[in-house]
């Protein structure tokens, strides 16, 4: 959470909104937003609704919820997905801006190609 609080207004500056999905109580969820000072949103989600209609994969013998990570764009579509096979595996901040520099390039090509139709 640390590193995506870092870099948080890029993730602003290019289009985005960081979510962060988690399965506990809304008051735990509030108390540890408030005590890492969270810029973004974080959905409380103890039944795993969320979590399981992405199928975020859960693995007991690796501690539970693997990490996932998913890029939606404006119509709610996935366009990219992250699937930790560990609760290590998580992509770095780099990577995903490069995802959303990527998608942002293919929605200016699409637009400005349907501008000059």
């Amino acid at each position: 959470m640390a590193q995506l609080r870092q870099d948080y207004a890029q993730f602003v500056a290019r289009g985005a909104e960081v979510v962060v999905v988690n399965p506990d109580d809304m008051a735990d969820v509030r108390s540890f937003a408030q005590s890492q000072q969270l810029p973004f949103p974080m959905l409380v989600d103890p039944g795993h609704a969320v979590a399981n209609a992405y199928g975020q994969e859960v693995n007991l013998l690796k501690l539970g919820r693997m990490p996932a990570l998913v890029v939606l764009d404006r119509n709610s579509v996935v366009r990219h997905e992250h699937r930790g096979g560990s609760m290590m595996d998580t992509p770095k901040n780099s990577d995903i801006l490069a995802v959303l520099d990527r998608l942002n390039a293919e929605t200016l090509g699409r637009n400005t190609a349907e501008t000059e139709e």
